[in-house]
């Protein structure tokens, strides 16, 4: 998969997850991605999200009862996209949040590089 969009890109992994987080960590390698921090809570994400030099993130819905939208709304602010990964489907995102992609879980690497390469496309350089 060389040359893809995707290639080299730091990303935030925003997960509760642990065995979920692995496996989608697995998935960001085989894709030449660098996981440069993974939060399982959201008040690490919010740190992290208005503090880390990435590209995009990946942000789980649901954080052990708590949700990631202030997480997306944090890097909407800073111009950095996102991918929603969840396992209740895009229909329960709010309507700021309706045109973004919403991985179901489970999903296979074919369908993160996708989210991933529709939400660069769309990001100004």
């Amino acid at each position: 998969m060389s040359g893809e969009i995707w290639r080299g890109k730091r990303v935030l992994l925003v997960e509760d997850q642990a065995m979920v987080a692995m496996m989608i960590e697995d998935m960001l390698g085989e894709l030449d991605c660098t996981v440069v921090a993974t939060a399982s809570r959201l008040e690490k994400a919010l740190q992290l999200a208005d503090s880390l030099d990435i590209d995009v993130a990946i942000l789980d819905i649901n954080l052990n009862g708590d949700v990631s939208y202030q997480v997306a709304d944090s890097l909407a602010r800073r111009l950095i996209p996102f991918v929603f990964s969840t396992g209740y489907g895009a229909a329960s995102l709010p309507e700021r949040f309706r045109a973004s992609p919403a991985l179901s879980k489970p999903f296979q690497p074919a369908a993160l590089a996708q989210a991933i390469a529709s939400v660069l496309c769309q990001t100004p350089d």
